[in-house]
């Protein structure tokens, strides 16, 4: 993908071409970006399955044109249950299995919460025209993807013994071939049932009740209970100032505020040029500053230590700046933080803008498939820590640190950009490549996510908290970074799932809109 997709009318992005269609298909029959999305979140989670799923979590950004994005965290807090004592004799929460699975998730009642403002907005479309992509692709079946079949293989050995994997994930215990067809009946009838009955039956129904009765049966902390309590909240949405744009992001428990802290510092110091070892020195070192507030500070929200608000005020961006020596990298790693996601944007004819990002957090969440639903859950609730002391400890009705985080922008000369990524640790960094790249450095859309990327940590699993460089990089700037004193990792990838799967659309005032979508993902932009 190296050519940007302009349209005239609304466009749609996802990490799969069916989701992005979906989303398409509902603006083409007059419904807005919110009814768009959700439509493509539920498709999402039936075909792209090793990715997300109704069992996750979500966060929402929602900008009315002229007006202020509304924000909707929709992560789930840990189940009553979930105690240290519970966990007595661990020495961390395991990372698969029904001891993962315990946190609420809240993906679905952030659909609803989302529809609400759709319909303050004059959205009309029935949930059951909205679910039913998503239903069919679940009962006809889905093509697996190569990712899907390559995750299988890799993660078997962590996944192969837990509850309902096989049984969903493979056919007569074979793993499955690129191309070949799998069908989620348990999960279609769980997503019909929604449609017509709302989505509240995820929460207080009779979805909600074979839910705490087979987690109850599997020996997780989550119950019934806790999805009756749970609800999604319309949160204050973070913002930074940059020069000539407004970016916004999501609050604790996610790590927006170091995403918006990345560019607030490089906007003090200036991108005089793009993807040369100046860019790329002044990114990361930004993006470590960026971390230490983070980690210092993101936790639940209810015990957040410090505003982060006053993260992104201009007099401490300013000092963080002239903390970066132009020449020489900041000793690391600091502790990294993996994960996984989708992110999707769309842009309606109305312009309103959607920002949405649902994970299930490790490819295949839990791996725990709940056989009467068809629900593979999240094990987001392994982020807490099972030591009294530290700022993430694991208590009932807390929520986990969330790498998630969707990204927006609004521009001074009229321009609206939504963009995010997957990619656990490096969501941040990402989104601060595609955006500089973009707004910062003047690149096409298209070609910002398409160069080459870079991630300092780890994600996807991997061990390993160095420098890692797509191998499109030349040996000159690989070199440069490494006598500044950055420890590098050269992928073998040229495009590596790594760097995670972004996108992004921008709205312009003539009224064109531009859409890209990530090479190293199977997804598309999908415009009217």
């Amino acid at each position: 993908m190296l050519k940007t997709v302009y349209s005239t009318s609304g466009m749609m992005v996802a990490p799969h071409h069916l989701a992005a269609q979906a989303g398409r298909d509902v603006l083409a029959e007059g419904g807005n970006a919110i009814e768009a999305m959700v439509s493509a979140a539920a498709t999402i989670a039936a075909v792209y399955p090793h990715m997300n799923s109704i069992g996750g979590d979500g966060f929402w950004l929602i900008k009315k044109p002229g007006q202020e994005p509304i924000a909707i965290d929709a992560s789930g807090p840990a189940a009553a249950g979930a105690t240290l004592d519970y966990y007595a004799g661990h020495e961390s929460i395991p990372q698969r299995g029904p001891l993962a699975a315990l946190t609420t998730a809240g993906t679905i009642s952030g659909w609803q919460e989302a529809l609400k403002v759709s319909t303050e907005i004059g959205g009309r479309l029935p949930l059951t025209r909205l679910l039913s992509p998503a239903i069919s692709h679940a009962r006809n079946g889905i093509v697996v993807t190569e990712s899907q079949a390559r995750l299988t293989a890799e993660k078997l050995s962590q996944l192969k013994d837990v509850p309902g994997f096989q049984d969903h994930f493979m056919s007569n215990g074979m793993l499955p071939d690129v191309g070949s067809l799998m069908r989620q009946s348990k999960l279609a009838d769980t997503l019909e049932r929604l449609s017509k009955a709302g989505l509240d039956d995820f929460y207080r129904g009779e979805i909600a009740a074979a839910i705490g009765d087979e987690f109850a049966r599997l020996g997780s902390p989550l119950r019934s209970s806790d999805l009756n309590a749970y609800q999604a909240d319309q949160v204050a949405a973070l913002s930074v100032k940059l020069q000539g744009s407004t970016v916004y992001n999501l609050p604790p428990p996610t790590q927006g505020l170091a995403s918006l802290m990345i560019l607030g510092i490089v906007d003090k110091l200036g991108l005089k040029s793009v993807d040369d070892f100046e860019y790329m020195h002044t990114l990361i070192e930004a993006t470590k500053r960026a971390f230490r507030v983070r980690d210092r500070v993101v936790t639940d929200p209810g015990r957040v230590p410090q505003n982060p608000m006053d993260f992104l005020k201009t007099d401490v961006l300013k000092q963080l700046s002239e903390e970066i020596d132009p020449s020489t990298a900041l000793p690391w790693p600091d502790p990294a933080q993996p994960g996984d996601t989708i992110w999707m944007g769309c842009i309606d004819n109305e312009g309103v803008a959607v920002s949405f990002i649902q994970s299930i957090y490790w490819e295949f969440g839990s791996g725990v498939v709940l056989q009467d639903t068809g629900i593979n859950w999240q094990n987001r609730g392994i982020s807490f820590s099972l030591t009294p002391s530290d700022l993430q400890v694991l208590e009932p009705g807390r929520k986990p640190f969330h790498t998630l985080n969707p990204a927006m922008a609004a521009f001074e000369d009229g321009r609206v950009m939504t963009y995010g990524t997957m990619g656990g640790e490096g969501q941040p960094q990402t989104q601060a490549a595609v955006f500089s790249r973009y707004a910062m450095c003047h690149r096409p859309l298209q070609e910002a996510i398409t160069s080459a990327r870079w991630l300092l940590g780890r994600t996807w699993g991997d061990e390993t908290t160095t420098l890692k460089l797509e191998n499109r990089f030349s040996p000159a700037l690989v070199n440069q970074l490494q006598e500044a004193g950055h420890v590098v990792e050269v992928l073998d990838e040229a495009f590596s799932d790594t760097m995670g799967h972004a996108g992004a659309i921008v709205k312009r005032p003539d009224g064109v809109y531009e859409g890209a979508a990530d090479p190293r993902s199977d997804g598309a932009v999908a415009a009217l």
